[in-house]
């Protein structure tokens, strides 16, 4: 019995030592292991647009030294994505992100179904026909740009109380990309952020139909300079308006609010602001899913749409205030900002409501009415918000 017993004994530590060798072994050969992330970009860092993509890139590095390779594609058109996505493949990545808009993408999923692709998002209905492994993404810009318009609009009421400008002449002016659904949302967030504080305020839109043209932002608002809008904000991609704004400042009392960057460097004296996507959250937790075994939409913190598109604003990190500019903006503005994200985090403000009709501009009979209110990213990452609010708004 003593014999059975010391042979239990014996074979008992022979396999703890081997399974103990055998997890060395096999921790020792994981960790040598890299994930292989690709990144697509439509510009490259000189844009801010693909510059704020890729803080994410940067970001990742730091998350997982060691753990991930990462290699990446600047200056790629929407038309000839398919090139550099079958190189990346090919190269070995795991994982793909493209900030452009490109439908190429997701019919290229279909073609690697153990490749993870994440795309912004630019569709406002979640299509169900994708591939498993096809994810979109987008923070909940409408967030910051209502954020930012309270600030405009604390600096208006501010030159309203003291006299040098009267409510009537609350005019704001917007340098709009195109007249698409992502950019009406944003610039009727922004607008319903002033008219929180001024209800008096009306805003002039002017359309550059173009994502990125230093000469045409600048021309567009200088145009809404001259028409007497007090302060600017833009969805574009330059500083173009930011310049603008300082250069007549010296003549009159202008004010910007940017986009994507800060602008103080460039405008000291007029730049209240800037609001911007912070992509980094999303693609550190879809790097961390993979490297996990793990799907997603599971593992990234954020609102899911359709089973695989996601987003999110304040709450998560996804969207952001940038350098605020003291020395500018109206006194309180800063409290007051951090009082509207909390706020928005809570989910207690409903920045699409108020005693305002909105007619769709492509469909005169699609009006709404925004009495009781419009939940902007229910159903996509995507802005949805596509319509012109009659009256305080005119485009051009």
């Amino acid at each position: 019995m003593k014999r059975v017993y010391i042979t239990c004994v014996v074979t008992a530590a022979a396999a703890i030592v081997a399974f103990s060798f055998f997890l060395s072994f096999w921790n020792r050969n994981n960790a040598s292991k890299t994930l292989t992330v690709g990144f697509i970009y439509e510009g490259d860092e000189s844009t801010p647009y693909s510059y704020n993509f890729a803080l994410g890139e940067a970001a990742l590095q730091e998350e997982y030294p060691g753990q991930v390779e990462i290699l990446s594609r600047s200056n790629v058109r929407e038309s000839e994505i398919e090139g550099p996505v079958r190189e990346l493949i090919s190269s070995g990545c795991s994982i793909l992100f493209a900030n452009s808009y490109s439908d190429e993408y997701s019919a290229l999923a279909a073609e690697y179904p153990d490749v993870e692709f994440c795309q912004v998002s630019y569709l406002p209905e979640v299509s169900t026909d994708t591939p498993e492994n096809y994810h979109t993404f987008k923070g909940e810009a409408y967030q910051g740009r209502y954020v930012s318009g309270v600030a405009a609009g604390l600096k208006l009421r501010e030159m309203i109380d003291n006299r040098i400008i009267s409510p009537e002449e609350a005019l704001v002016g917007y340098i709009a990309a195109f007249p698409i659904d992502e950019v009406i949302s944003g610039f009727t967030a922004f607008y319903l952020g002033v008219r929180s504080v001024v209800p008096e305020a009306t805003m002039r839109v002017r359309y550059t139909n173009t994502w990125s043209n230093y000469n045409s932002e600048k021309k567009c608002a200088r145009e809404l300079l001259d028409e007497g809008c007090i302060v600017l904000s833009q969805h574009s991609d330059t500083i173009g308006p930011a310049v603008a704004c300082e250069e007549v400042s010296s003549q009159k009392q202008v004010f910007m609010v940017g986009y994507n960057q800060s602008m103080l460097s460039v405008a000291p004296t007029t730049a209240l602001l800037s609001t911007r996507i912070n992509w980094t959250p999303y693609i550190i937790g879809a790097v961390g899913a993979v490297l996990e075994g793990k799907q997603i939409e599971k593992y990234v913190d954020g609102r899911v749409h359709g089973g695989h598109d996601m987003s999110a604003g304040f709450d998560q990190d996804w969207v952001q205030v940038l350098e605020f500019n003291e020395h500018v903006a109206a006194n309180g503005t800063q409290q007051a900002v951090e009082e509207v994200i909390s706020s928005l985090k809570k989910g207690s403000i409903t920045v699409f409501k108020g005693n305002v009709v909105g007619v769709n501009p492509n469909d005169p009979e699609d009006i709404i009415d925004l009495s009781e209110g419009f939940e902007e990213n229910a159903n996509s990452s995507s802005p949805s918000f596509h319509w012109i609010l009659q009256d305080w708004i005119s485009v051009e």
